[in-house]
């Protein structure tokens, strides 16, 4: 049976594309793709021969149709982006929402993703947490940043090395300079760091050196009333060590 599949792909290092993914990609009648010329260089890297045709933010809506109808007459399709999972601050619900409208099967491989491992090495909270993404860059922006500043979960956002800093001096101005912060650049990739302190203590590192790569921006919850859980922190060392 013809179906959709939903591939994620390396967020930097190629080693972490996985088994199934590059099983699918060599089945499949032809790709979607964020960028051609990116994916091009991913399928290289496989070795990988197959069609590829530009599925972005600027054409989707005009083409969900033509795709689940191809896949409605038995093509077999795989949608992927520059890196990451597809739908995840990249073009993919659309055309998901179209093919399962159409009772078209769709198929979504686990994979890479950046704000898992940012979260997880953040130091707050993983249990529970608040996806946010890229905030609107002009109209909302602030009134959003207004309505999570009580949010008690570990909070995500992604940013561009141009606009991290105005992030990161927003947050302080709304949250408070105190409210802990983790941001992580060019994960799994040669140059990775990641910087964790208050909002002024990374703030500053910032102002200072200039950014450079994907940003992954984590802030600690809002402090729970003392009845309802211990504030949020990062571990003491002696717990740490245990």
């Amino acid at each position: 049976m013809s179906k959709l599949y939903i591939v994620p792909t390396p967020i930097g290092n190629l080693d972490d594309i996985t088994l199934r993914a590059i099983k699918v990609l060599q089945q499949v009648d032809y790709i979607l793709a964020e960028d051609t010329r990116t994916s091009s260089f991913l399928l290289k890297h496989l070795g990988i021969e197959k069609r590829l045709y530009s599925h972005h933010k600027f054409n989707e809506h005009a083409t969900v149709a033509s795709v689940a109808e191809a896949i409605g007459e038995g093509r077999e399709v795989a949608l992927i982006s520059d890196a990451g999972t597809p739908g995840i601050s990249d073009p993919g619900f659309l055309l998901v929402r179209t093919c399962v409208e159409a009772g078209i099967e769709v198929e979504t491989l686990p994979g890479a993703t950046a704000f898992v491992p940012a979260l997880v090495q953040s130091g707050f909270p993983c249990d529970r947490f608040c996806f946010e993404g890229f905030l609107p860059q002009k109209k909302g922006r602030m009134k959003r940043l207004e309505e999570l500043k009580s949010e008690t979960r570990s909070i995500i956002f992604y940013e561009s090395p141009f606009r991290v800093v105005k992030l990161l001096e927003q947050l302080a101005e709304t949250f408070g300079e105190e409210r802990k912060v983790s941001v992580s650049r060019e994960l799994t990739k040669k140059f990775e760091q990641t910087v964790r302190g208050t909002m002024a203590e990374v703030l500053a590192h910032f102002v200072e050196n200039e950014p450079k790569g994907e940003f992954v921006v984590v802030v600690a919850g809002a402090d729970k009333p003392e009845k309802e859980g211990r504030k949020n922190r990062y571990p003491k060392q002696e717990e740490a060590e245990e």
